[in-house]
């Protein structure tokens, strides 16, 4: 593990260096929360002052000095002091002794603790902050009795008094990369964040926990935490200090509101004395927040729950969830949660009987897509004699907890229970989910048509044919899928679960096609029907979001991506263990990145996705394949090779529809590795597939990137009646007329521009991909607009600007149309050409390098003529247009 470096604060640190330089003289003081990270951004705000410039002392005051006169500044007075001066002489000479060291420097004195120090310390640092060329800064301990000389300073206006809020969940982020040395997925770091409350200290003690019980893995880069927390001693040390000592009342109180947070005040109150409430609230243990009409009571500090949860003797702590159960039941289960604490309590304690009480409240989790607790309800209503209800619900939970084995071992051991019925119909489309997707077992969609010929009732095989569907869908059976899908939603008798399943393969496919608006239409109906839906098939959830996915992929509608990965079932799923759904949605979030040129969120988000997805096949392949893209997108040939691999390795046969974005990458990598001739003909016969398959969404994305390719002119499709092929232009002209939206007719031009060798027509079409936020897009039309103005010296200056700002707004973007721009220039031509852009003339220019004049100016000409620029002018732009040739603003 690294050392922990300073991540955020950035404006509080800049406060802090702007207060020392200000001309007034004014100081700063921070105060917050022990841990909150005030003596480390004090340090870091010394460390940036230069001592050439400024006499800064350092002092740290402690609990050691606050007894001893003047021993807070032990580290700045000498140790001999001038006898027979009276108190005000000592500060005088104390005042005057630092003025004398500081040699006319401005003065900066920093103080950590500052609320420690000694009464005579107190005084000179008033005393000092009040001289014209000295600055007070220091940080203060919230709760803690402060000096009257200390208070002083900011009720005189000499300091100014911020209070240093704790860390939010981005900063707390980039800290945990910044320590690991990688990013760290996103449910480990909101839980370590939650559990840390933003406070750096319980953050530290938090992960030197987890790595000393190994709970942190790293999967493709991304580290993840188990979640199991081995308190560390120095960890429960801190706690127990902050937590003191308690009454038997009050630890009563902390202990019902740690195993049962949020808890009505009511209902605590009903179990212990008010009295001992109001003194554990006095006491910063508890907080109570209001929740629409009701007062509920939580812990001040989610880690006081660890270790009290932790120190709590397990009989007693049995004793206090079935008594927290036993309220709850007294008063009612009226909150939509409250069926499910019940049951948790009542299983934690061992007074878990009703197995109707755990299946519910199981469905209830898993409603919510928290996977680890649906699991775990569903498994103790089987134990409970739940029989084939339980076996089926647990084996779906286990299905999407990635452990279709032991699902398909759960539904055997019923099988004999479910010979005819409703029930039997379940069963069948559970066991054919699990074979299917969790298995790999493509004969799945066989064996399951032909048990659906022999149920007899119209609901129950309407259920049947909507997952037939649907697998057929994914089989890229699409004929058949279709016909069936729409057979159950002609069939009045077909239940609401199977009719919006069999609505969300039907938008799937119209997506697929380019029929987005119609797509769009059938979602919205499915999304409408949730309330009814969700509780019978919670994972159709899931189906909707792939098939609305896929539009807003193939449209272009990156707004919608971010609308999607922003809802609220991205944070059931997050926070649920949910993994399917969070890893699809990181997919998406990872492919508008890479279409905004974010390269390296791109790619990090999507190695996300690939951790995420490692032990599931479903999506694993298209994560993989969206990591290949993100690292060619960053001209990265050798990992964009390796996932490519892996997007091979770990596609599931069953997944065939998801086909186009694995081929559509396997262009990407060819391409990144130079090898454009293969690019091209793998991106052709692609396009050619897509065609004859009726998937003519795909099909627009494949040709626009030959259009990337500079091969807007390359034949495509079949031979025509006069014996030749359409080009990839004309192509996109035809499917601009039947393809819903505004991406269509703008790749359509962008073809059109390139063929016909047209610069202006390709910026227009630059700014019409600008204005969608399609940067990566806008980019390359720009560059290719660029090169073919190469012959118009003195004219690609705009349009150098242009493509300067673009790349501004990307990093690590390096594709084969921008690489059209990179001229081979020397390492002497580009330091030359740097220094020139800068300003210098070439006689500086000269002397710096050790050059003659006309060596340099030589050197230019060359530039100049290789760059396609008229002269200095241009440079600055056209040296920022050379991707992966310079990263830096000349400037």
């Amino acid at each position: 593990m690294s050392r922990w470096d300073f991540v955020g604060r950035t404006d509080e640190l800049n406060r802090l260096l702007s207060a020392v330089g200000d001309p007034e003289g004014r100081g700063l003081l921070f105060s917050g929360k022990a841990g909150v990270g005030k003596s480390r951004l004090l340090r870091e705000g010394v460390t940036n002052l230069p001592t050439d410039r400024y006499a800064v002392w350092s002092v740290s005051a402690s609990a050691t000095t606050a007894t001893l006169p003047f021993g807070g500044l032990v580290q700045v007075l000498p140790a001999e002091q001038p006898q027979g001066l009276s108190p005000a002489g000592i500060l005088r000479w104390a005042v005057d002794l630092l003025q004398e060291q500081a040699a006319g420097r401005p003065i900066v004195l920093a103080i950590d603790d500052v609320h420690l120090l000694d009464p005579p310390s107190a005084a000179l640092v008033h005393l000092i902050a009040r001289a014209e060329n000295a600055t007070v800064i220091g940080t203060l301990r919230d709760g803690e009795q402060i000096p009257l000389p200390i208070r002083a300073l900011w009720t005189d206006d000499l300091v100014d008094l911020i209070e240093l809020d704790p860390l939010g969940p981005t900063e707390t982020t980039g800290l945990l990369a910044a320590i690991l040395g990688g990013p760290v997925d996103a449910k480990s770091s909101q839980r370590l964040f939650r559990l840390s409350a933003g406070n750096p200290l319980l953050l530290r003690e938090l992960v030197l926990a987890a790595s000393g019980g190994d709970e942190l893995s790293r999967t493709y880069g991304i580290w993840k935490w188990t979640g199991r927390l081995e308190l560390a001693p120095s960890l429960t040390d801190l706690i127990d200090t902050r937590i003191g000592q308690l009454t038997s009342g009050v630890r009563s109180v902390v202990e019902l509101v740690a195993f049962g947070e949020p808890l009505g005040l009511q209902l605590l109150e009903k179990a212990v004395d008010p009295a001992d409430v109001e003194a554990a609230e006095e006491r910063g243990l508890i907080s109570l927040v209001h929740d629409d009409r009701r007062l509920d009571v939580r812990l001040a500090h989610p880690l006081y729950g660890e270790v009290m949860r932790r120190q709590c003797p397990v009989s007693r702590t049995r004793r206090l969830q079935a008594t927290l159960a036993g309220l709850l039941e007294q008063v009612g289960t009226r909150r939509r949660d409250d069926l499910l604490r019940v049951a948790v309590w009542r299983l934690d304690s061992g007074t878990a009987q009703d197995p109707a009480l755990l299946l519910g409240a199981a469905a209830q989790a898993f409603g919510r897509y928290d996977v680890p607790l649906a699991t775990r309800l569903a498994r103790a209503a089987l134990d409970a004699d739940g029989g084939p209800d339980a076996a089926e619900l647990l084996a779906t939970i286990l299905m999407f907890g990635d452990q279709p084995e032991e699902a398909i071992q759960v539904l055997d051991s019923v099988a004999r229970e479910v010979r005819d019925g409703p029930r039997h119909s379940r069963w069948l489309t559970v066991r054919g989910m699990v074979s299917y997707w969790g298995l790999s077992r493509e004969s799945t969609v066989e064996e399951i048509a032909a048990r659906g010929d022999t149920l007899t009732d119209s609901a129950d095989q309407a259920r049947v044919r909507a997952f037939e569907a649907i697998m057929r869908l994914h089989r890229l059976d699409t004929g058949t899928a279709l016909r069936l899908a729409q057979a159950v939603l002609d069939r009045p008798a077909s239940p609401m679960a199977a009719r919006e399943l069999a609505r969300c393969t039907i938008a799937h496919l119209h997506s697929a096609q380019g029929q987005y608006r119609r797509s769009a239409t059938a979602i919205a109906r499915v999304q409408a029907e949730a309330t009814r839906w969700r509780g019978d098939m919670p994972y159709l959830q899931l189906a909707m979001e792939l098939a609305r996915g896929t539009r807003l992929a193939l449209s272009a509608d990156l707004a919608g991506i971010d609308a999607i990965v922003a809802d609220e079932f991205a944070d059931l799923a997050g926070a649920g263990d949910f993994r399917l759904g969070t890893g699809y949605l990181a997919i998406l979030q990872a492919y508008a990145a890479r279409l905004r040129g974010r390269g390296d969120e791109a790619l990090k988000t999507s190695l996300g996705a690939c951790a995420v997805l490692a032990t599931s096949r479903v999506y694993a392949g298209l994560a993989h394949a969206e990591r290949a893209q993100a690292a060619a997108l960053r001209g990265d040939a050798t990992h964009a090779a390796e996932a490519m691999t892996e997007a091979d390795r770990t596609h599931a046969p069953g997944m065939a529809v998801l086909y186009p974005w694995l081929e559509q990458a396997r262009g990407a990598v060819h391409a990144v590795a130079g090898d454009l001739p293969a690019a091209t003909k793998q991106l052709s016969a692609l396009a050619d597939r897509l065609r004859e398959d009726g998937l003519a969404g795909h099909e627009l994305l494949v040709l626009l990137d030959l259009v990337r390719l500079d091969r807007a002119t390359a034949p495509v499709g079949p031979t025509c009646t006069d014996g030749g092929r359409r080009t990839v232009a004309q192509r996109l002209a035809e499917l601009s007329e039947r393809i819903d939206g505004m991406l269509p007719p703008l790749v359509a031009r962008y073809a059109r521009a390139a063929a016909e060798d047209s610069p202006d027509d390709l910026l227009a079409v630059a700014d019409d991909f600008t204005a969608r936020d399609l940067t990566v897009y806008a980019a390359e039309a720009t560059a290719m607009a660029l090169h073919r103005m190469r012959d118009r010296a003195g004219a690609t200056g705009p349009a150098r600007e242009r493509l300067a700002a673009l790349l501004r707004r990307c990093d690590q973007v390096d594709t084969p149309a921008l690489r059209l721009l990179r001229p081979a220039l020397s390492e002497r031509e580009l330091e030359i050409a740097r220094l020139a852009a800068e300003g210098e003339t070439s006689r500086a220019i000269a002397e710096r390098l050790f050059l003659s004049t006309r060596t340099v100016e030589n050197h230019l000409q060359r530039v100049y003529t290789k760059l396609g620029v008229a002269g200095r002018g241009e440079l600055r732009a056209a040296l920022w247009s050379l991707p992966g040739q310079d990263g830096t603003d000349p400037a």
